[in-house]
């Protein structure tokens, strides 16, 4: 059995978050574990509040999952602040832990704020560089690297520019651009644009979660990082296409599609 553990916060609604994250693992037949690093009370319309664990409970969740299990692949969302960040990159080191899908978590799909100004900068220096992948929607890309990005041609560029930072390959998901939606996946050897078609849904509630964390499971599974990305972004692509429809707003996806 394949294992994958997640460290992010938790989302209420079962949307997105560590719920998202362990339907997906389990979505792809590997079994998951979670640190819970935030709670955050939040449903389809958005995020009402949000409440941040120690940064020592959080280190003290993944050491009692590595004290015990091997685990094949590592997801990590929402982190909250510098000292959660500086936290988890010390236990990933201490850890040695492979096949690591970094998603910067920083704005909710509602607009709420979800990591603070000064995580960012530690999100660079401390988990970029432990990241087997990084996957940064359009506008956390703008954040990281502080350029624009308005088409495929700034996607390439953000990506080469955040690759610099260490990971051995980024994602720059265009889901909030428009036409097609084009994902650039860079991984320091070649520039590749992963396309599908544009589904008009407002159901698309726990998409960036749900895509790192099938990236991860099918690095857990043995997939090399350009497989488990186009598997994953095909599985997420279906997963919005089956959407239950559920919410008054941008309602979750499907995890478990036939």
């Amino acid at each position: 059995m394949r294992t994958a553990l997640t460290i992010a916060g938790s989302d209420s609604s079962g949307g997105a978050g560590i719920q998202a994250d362990l339907k997906t693992f389990a979505a792809h037949g590997v079994f998951g574990c979670s640190a819970l690093t935030a709670v955050t009370a939040q449903n389809t319309l958005g995020v009402t509040a949000v409440v941040e664990l120690d940064a020592a409970m959080v280190v003290a969740q993944i050491d009692a999952v590595l004290a015990d299990l091997d685990i094949h692949a590592t997801k990590i969302g929402m982190l909250a602040s510098a000292a959660i960040v500086t936290a988890v990159a010390d236990a990933l080191t201490r850890h040695r832990l492979q096949n690591v899908v970094l998603d910067p978590v920083m704005i909710a799909k509602g607009g709420a704020r979800l990591l603070d100004e000064r995580a960012v900068d530690a999100i660079r220096t401390r988990l970029f560089p432990l990241a087997t992948v990084v996957t940064p929607n359009v506008f956390e890309a703008e954040a990281l690297t502080g350029r624009p990005i308005a088409n495929l041609d700034d996607q390439r560029e953000a990506a080469m520019a955040l690759m610099a930072l260490g990971p051995r390959a980024v994602l720059v998901k265009g889901g909030h651009l428009e036409g097609a939606a084009i994902d650039v996946l860079h991984d320091g050897r070649e520039t590749i644009e992963l396309r599908a078609d544009r589904i008009d849904t407002r159901h698309t509630h726990g998409t960036g979660c749900t895509l790192s964390s099938a990236i991860a499971a099918r690095l857990a599974l043995g997939d090399d990082i350009i497989t488990a990305t186009r598997q994953a972004k095909a599985y997420v692509t279906r997963a919005i296409e089956q959407a239950p429809g559920l919410g008054r707003g941008h309602g979750p996806l499907q995890h478990f599609i036939r």
